[in-house]
């Protein structure tokens, strides 16, 4: 049975309808119904006879009272036997009663199974018949969005030629125009090309009269222009001689005065050198002296030495013991021969 058969059928009869609920009740019933007239219909025993006493009252002497009635023990017997066979006749009877009423029962039930079963497969061909319809609802609906897509991409590519027609047309209008605008553009640049050429021809006409013209006046300047080289040659050439002697006797006299201080400046260092007794005439060390446009000392620095550091150190010494220079005034001669300079200490040439 499918679940929804199973749906139906719980939700469409109530519980207490179901058919096992329904046969235990009956059978309930059949029993107590049974049991009900079975104590109804026992025979009851005959109450015994009253007995009446009563006493006369007379004159006459009192006689003696009747005896009771003796009951036939036979006649009774004979009615408890016939009421239990009416007993279990009834209660025969009540068990075909409840076994008809069982059998009615299994046949209602086989009949609700019947039903049951008929039900579920009205409800699974109901079912079935539904899918069926689904499904053919789907396929239609396919067919129709088939039919619809199939529609659509027709106008889709009735659109699409309309478009490029149109876009062929307006390509071929914009051609056209084009090549109308080209060939305006072309006679326009041969116009403007004509008129270029004139005025170039015109601009070289007056181009070669113009150089012509600056030919002649160049050829005048170049004339003027040799005159006047020859003349500043000549000019230039008395000025390098007169500025070849001034330098020349100035340099004489730079050298001259350096000459000079050189030997100021060797003569106050000899005296201010102290050699160490183990000083040799072979002994030399090479210093460079670096000296400020005042005659103060800016550096030195021992650039060959003797062989003895005490040599050396006394040199040194005696440099770095000047507190002052002399230098001369010009400051040409000093910055050529002064601002840095070499001297060699060795005892045989400061003497």
């Amino acid at each position: 049975m499918s679940d929804q058969s199973r749906e139906i059928i719980s939700t469409g009869t109530p519980p207490w309808k179901s058919p096992v609920i329904l046969s235990v009740v009956l059978h309930g019933l059949i029993i107590v119904v049974g049991l009900t007239s079975l104590s109804l219909r026992s025979p009851e025993p005959e109450p015994a006879p009253r007995s009446i006493s009563a006493r006369l009252i007379s004159e006459e002497p009192p006689q003696p009272e009747p005896a009771p009635p003796q009951v036939d023990e036979a006649e009774e017997k004979k009615k408890q036997e016939e009421a239990q066979r009416r007993a279990q006749k009834e209660k025969e009877e009540k068990e075909k009663a409840r076994q008809a009423a069982v059998k009615k029962e299994q046949q209602r039930q086989e009949e609700e199974k019947r039903r049951q079963a008929e039900k579920q497969q009205a409800a699974e061909a109901a079912k079935a018949e539904k899918e069926r319809e689904r499904k053919a609802q789907e396929a239609a609906q396919r067919k129709a969005e088939e039919a619809r897509e199939k529609a659509e991409a027709e106008a889709k590519a009735q659109a699409q030629r309309k478009a490029e027609e149109e876009r062929k047309r307006q390509e071929a209008e914009r051609q056209a125009a084009e090549e109308a605008q080209r060939r305006k553009e072309e006679a326009a640049r041969q116009e403007q090309e004509r008129l270029e050429r004139e005025r170039q021809e015109q601009a070289k006409r007056e181009a070669e009269q113009k150089r012509r013209e600056a030919e002649r006046r160049l050829k005048e300047q170049q004339l003027e222009s040799l005159a006047q080289n020859a003349r500043e040659k000549q000019a230039a050439e008395e000025r390098r001689r007169q500025e070849q002697a001034a330098a020349q006797a100035r340099q004489s006299e730079m050298l001259s005065e350096s000459e000079r201080y050189q030997a100021l400046i060797r003569d106050r260092l000899s005296r201010a050198w102290y050699p160490p007794p183990s000083a040799t005439e072979q002994m030399t060390a090479t210093l460079q002296i670096t000296l400020l446009p005042t005659g103060e000392l800016a550096s030195v620095q021992l650039v060959s030495g003797s062989g003895s550091t005490a040599f050396d150190n006394s040199a040194l010494s005696a440099v770095k013991s000047l507190s002052r220079f002399p230098v001369p005034e010009s400051r040409d001669t000093f910055e050529r021969y002064f601002r840095q300079f070499t001297i060699e200490f060795n005892p045989e040439k400061m003497k």
